[in-house]
């Protein structure tokens, strides 16, 4: 049987635009970690917040915080995940980057694009969702507003954790914990949603509230305020036995989603 899968949240401040001071807080929060985790989520743009300056702080996959990542991947054993700014082919992406301790890097561009912060004026959008495999588990990890789009992430039966990064405002807290609940219930998975704290340089406040909850909305770990570093299991027993016993998923409409070519 497919063993349990150990999943760290890191829930912290972020400072604003200021890639390698992020990449050195954070490193601080992987202390202890190595052979206690299986992955570390870390919340979306976490080298910068949520800025629109694309043009002067994206980096490329070759770039310091790609390399940071396969580095420190490798150092504590697990894959880290989480999204940053990133140019390529003239393009900018707000890129979640999968980096295992292989050195295997993976990738994916946020689809739904923020129009209220104007993100879309600034990003080209993703156009393919991304499932990756970690100890016999199937992953699929997306980005903050993705989380309001349940076709964009409603399961074909291809994954068993959803994952979503997030610099998702505290005013707006009440619909991030019922969406991440929905997309649990609806998708018959674990979800795990890492978002930030503090204040960023536009003024946004952020509550955190990250959160792992399992196939019912039930919370596993986080769901609390302040910085935090907390691993949670997921119990692959538990999932198997629910689906085979509530096989809701077996009813779900059957649908054709299509991307535009960005």
């Amino acid at each position: 049987m497919t063993a349990n899968l150990r999943v760290t949240m890191i829930q912290a401040d972020l400072a604003w635009q200021d890639p390698a001071t992020n990449r050195r807080n954070l490193a601080a929060h992987f202390r202890g970690l190595a052979g206690h985790t299986d992955l570390i989520v870390l919340p979306e743009m976490f080298t910068t917040g949520f800025s629109m300056a694309a043009d002067s702080l994206a980096e490329t996959m070759a770039g310091a915080t790609v390399g940071w990542l396969r580095e420190e991947a490798a150092a504590i054993g697990c894959a880290i995940t989480g999204s940053l700014i990133v140019e390529e082919n003239g393009r900018h992406y707000n890129r979640l980057v999968w980096a295992t301790p292989d050195g295997d890097i993976a990738h994916y561009d946020k689809r739904h694009l923020f129009r209220m912060a104007r993100e879309q004026e600034h990003y080209a959008a993703g156009n393919r969702r991304l499932v990756v495999e970690l100890k016999g588990w199937r992953l699929c990890p997306l980005v903050c507003y993705d989380l309001r789009f349940p076709v964009w992430s409603r399961s074909r039966g291809d994954y068993d954790v959803l994952l979503y990064v997030a610099n998702w405002p505290a005013r707006r807290r009440a619909a991030w914990s019922a969406l991440l609940r929905a997309r649990a219930i609806e998708n018959v998975c674990y979800v795990v949603g890492v978002n930030r704290m503090g204040k960023d340089g536009n003024g946004a406040s952020y509550s955190g509230d990250s959160v792992a909850l399992d196939f019912l909305g039930q919370v596993l770990g986080g769901d609390r305020d302040g910085d935090f570093v907390e691993t949670v299991v997921l119990d692959r027993e538990s999932l198997s036995t629910f689906r085979r016993d509530f096989p809701a998923h077996l009813d779900a409409d059957d649908f054709e989603l299509r991307a535009d070519t960005q």
